[in-house]
């Protein structure tokens, strides 16, 4: 998946990229992981056979009806992702660019470039389990509805049910607007959250974002992609 420029259009509850960014996720994980797993993973089929092979390259290939998974448009497994309320899509912006440009911690995506048209409940798996870390925004706005309680509740139980998920749940209070500690559920605040106010935020940030923790979740994500292609083409 590439990552570009964000382009976001109106659309209710999740925006579009100029580009549609899509995380792919899979039905299986490690045997230990897939049987605890509270989010489903699916639909990465329907994404294995949208690349077309040129005219030229069709030429004196019979009976070929895709190109190698190799030639295909590399799919990224991103650093973050942010989870925020509708109304703070400008303030997760502003915070996306922070991380990435500021601290280097990219790609990073917020759940409003995830593709329209698509259900909630897709856009959320893809998200949570196509990136590293899971990044709550705490504002006001965050738990005035239900579907940001619902992001919340199943983030956390999926970084409970994953060993490798294991503290990939970060809540950030950011500097506009944020959630005072104590309106925020129980559940969030037994969870040190990044503090984007404190002086200590930079080395908070340096301590969570570890590029270890990083390529290990990438290298199982990347194997239980390949598993789940190899089975469809079985």
């Amino acid at each position: 998946m590439g990552i570009g420029k964000s382009k976001i259009d109106s659309c209710p509850l999740s925006l579009s990229l100029s580009k549609s960014h899509s995380v792919d996720t899979s039905q299986r994980h490690h045997e230990s992981d897939s049987k605890k797993s509270e989010i489903s993973l699916r639909d990465v089929a329907e994404h294995s056979n949208t690349t077309e092979v040129p005219t030229g390259e069709q030429e004196g290939t019979e009976g070929a009806e895709e190109m190698p998974e190799e030639q295909a448009e590399e799919e990224v497994f991103l650093k973050f992702v942010i989870l925020h309320a509708e109304d703070d899509t400008d303030e997760a912006l502003r915070v996306q660019d922070l991380l990435q440009n500021d601290f280097g911690i990219r790609p990073g995506i917020i759940f409003a470039e995830m593709p329209c048209g698509r259900q909630h409940l897709q856009n959320l798996d893809d998200a949570v389990n196509g990136s590293a870390w899971t990044i709550l925004l705490l504002t006001e706005n965050f738990l005035r509805d239900t579907w940001c309680k619902f992001q919340f509740y199943t983030s956390l139980m999926n970084s409970v049910n994953r060993h490798h998920k294991y503290n990939s749940v970060i809540p950030m209070r950011p500097l506009n607007n944020p959630l005072p500690r104590e309106k925020t559920p129980f559940a969030l605040r037994t969870i040190n959250a990044l503090e984007e106010e404190s002086r200590g935020f930079p080395t908070q940030v340096e301590r969570i974002f570890q590029e270890s923790v990083y390529k290990t979740q990438q290298t199982i994500w990347k194997e239980t992609r390949n598993m789940v292609q190899r089975q469809f083409i079985a």
